[in-house]
């Protein structure tokens, strides 16, 4: 069959082919022109919910014995034009933000020394969709919208007769989903004028997304690194680096919060909760300086609904209703961008998937945190959220996972858990990794250590389903690559991995200092 003939064929089926690169073509097909939305943003509003103006299709041709669709890929050619706002449709409202100081509820006012105005209009919005601004828009187009993949190979070694589906965010610049909300809140603080801007970040995916996205409109960027992490990923600090941001290790002798923490442990490993006091501080004594962070907020969560709207439409493309919906979480953001969406049609009582959270055993705050008030960070700065929490205080053993080692989870997620509206797991870094080699050798793609938790609880299931028979469809978010992780899968290659402990008596410890709530 020759190229043309090829082409001709894949317009004229519907044809997805294995995510096997070493035997797949990629062409492209322009079914729309990609130039960016011209007129008046509310007439996108009259012409639907996504977007006309993405990039190219991106069609894959497997090379196999007889050439035949597979239903592998699915990529959809629009890039959704809102976001979608889940508080619009909970049947309870999640409990207000409380100022750190009064305890009373917050007001937007209150944010102003922290975020531009329109990120705290979105954070205590109740509207349905917010309208993607066509300036972020034509930047997300430099990598959505994102594929959807079937994991044959996967399915194929475990024996099982579920199908299982991944939505892969690592194809974005900083390799993970982290753009989807970096990118919108550098624009907003560009637009304000705002010229330098702070954040704190683990694994250090966040810190590579909010540096990708200060190149891109002229702003400076400073990231305070979580230490364990700086340590055990160098080439994430040299990604933030090549992209024009200075980077610290945290605790560090900067700022007064990480001085008073490596005063009482000079070789602290550092946390998100410490981190986030450092940056914090820094904006709150700058007045030409905001902060930016990477999940847990409303406005974040909110900003990665892009991945679930796409995932819907890409999942009705190939026919498929997902029975079980698996996320990794830490702060929260990946898992609320892929599950939000489908939660909405939940509600709706169109589809009724089980929808799963997955957090290490080292760090469990939806499974052994208790939901309550407490403090973003740990020098109590931040706003007082209601949350799942293992104390702002707990510093959790430095898993390879360093972008869920946050002490609470995101106050939305963890209402709506509340609500019963999902369920969650925890599963140990070693079995994680199992599960990252068996995915790796099969479908190609090195996780991120994060994923991982998410990619070992599809097993599981998909595991029960061979036990069962059941060929449920499994839907799991690989919410980036493991490029800069390889030190980890080379501790698990080499038998040196352990599965390190969560201390209930020192998360009792942290709890003791919870604030006093009426």
């Amino acid at each position: 069959m020759n190229p043309k003939s090829l082409c001709s064929f894949s317009l004229h089926n519907s044809f997805y082919s294995p995510a096997t690169m070493s035997q797949s073509l990629n062409l492209f097909v322009n079914r729309t022109p990609n130039v960016p939305f011209k007129g008046d943003p509310s007439s996108r509003r009259k012409h639907g919910f996504l977007s006309s103006n993405a990039k190219p299709n991106h069609i894959k041709l497997s090379f196999q014995e007889k050439p035949r669709a597979t239903m592998s890929i699915s990529s959809p050619t629009q890039i959704p034009t809102h976001w979608y706002n889940i508080i619009a449709d909970l049947p309870i409202k999640p409990p207000p933000q409380l100022h750190p100081k009064t305890l009373e509820p917050l007001q937007p006012q209150d944010l102003s020394h922290l975020f531009p105005d329109e990120l705290i209009k979105q954070e205590t919005s109740n509207e349905r969709l917010i309208l993607i601004p066509d300036e972020v828009i034509d930047i997300y187009r430099l990598w959505r919208p994102t594929p959807l993949i079937r994991a044959k190979r996967l399915e194929k070694l475990l024996d099982t007769p579920a199908r299982i589906y991944y939505k892969y965010e690592g194809v974005s610049p900083a390799g993970s989903h982290k753009p989807n909300t970096a990118v919108p809140q550098v624009w907003y603080n560009a637009q304000q004028g705002v010229k330098n801007l702070v954040t704190e970040t683990g694994a250090g995916q966040w810190g590579c997304s909010l540096a990708f996205a200060s190149s891109l409109f002229g702003l400076n960027c400073e990231v305070w690194q979580v230490r364990a992490s700086y340590d055990q990923k160098p080439y994430r600090k040299l990604m933030m680096q090549t992209w024009g941001a200075t980077v610290h290790p945290s605790p560090s002798t900067i700022t007064e919060s990480g001085r008073r923490i490596l005063k009482m442990d000079p070789s602290s490993p550092g946390s998100l909760g410490i981190a986030i006091s450092e940056a914090v501080e820094v904006a709150a004594s700058n007045e030409d300086t905001k902060y930016c962070l990477g999940s847990v907020l409303n406005h974040v969560l909110l900003h990665q609904t892009v991945i679930g709207e796409e995932c819907i439409e890409q999942m009705a493309a190939l026919g498929e209703t997902p029975d079980v919906i698996i996320g990794c979480t830490g702060g929260g953001s990946n898992f609320a961008g892929l599950c939000f969406p489908f939660i909405r049609e939940k509600l709706k009582g169109k589809i009724n998937p089980v929808i799963r959270a997955v957090e290490p055993t080292a760090c469990p705050s939806l499974t052994k945190g208790v939901y309550t008030y407490d403090y973003g960070d740990t020098a109590q700065l931040t706003p007082l959220m209601k949350m799942h929490t293992l104390g702002h205080d707990f510093i959790p053993d430095p898993i390879h996972s360093g972008g869920l080692r946050y002490h609470g989870m995101a106050p939305l997620i963890s209402h709506i858990y509340e609500l019963g509206l999902m369920e969650a797991i925890a599963i140990p870094q070693i079995e994680c990794f199992q599960g990252a080699i068996q995915f790796a050798r099969t479908e190609g793609l090195i996780p991120a250590p994060e994923p991982t938790h998410a990619i070992a609880a599809a097993i599981r299931e998909a595991l029960h389903c061979k036990e069962s028979g059941e060929s449920k469809v499994i839907l799991t978010a690989m919410c980036g690559h493991g490029h800069f992780d390889l030190p980890a899968y080379e501790k698990y290659l080499q038998g040196a991995m352990v599965d390190l402990s969560f201390s209930q008596d020192k998360m009792q410890a942290s709890l003791a200092n919870l604030p006093h709530i009426s």
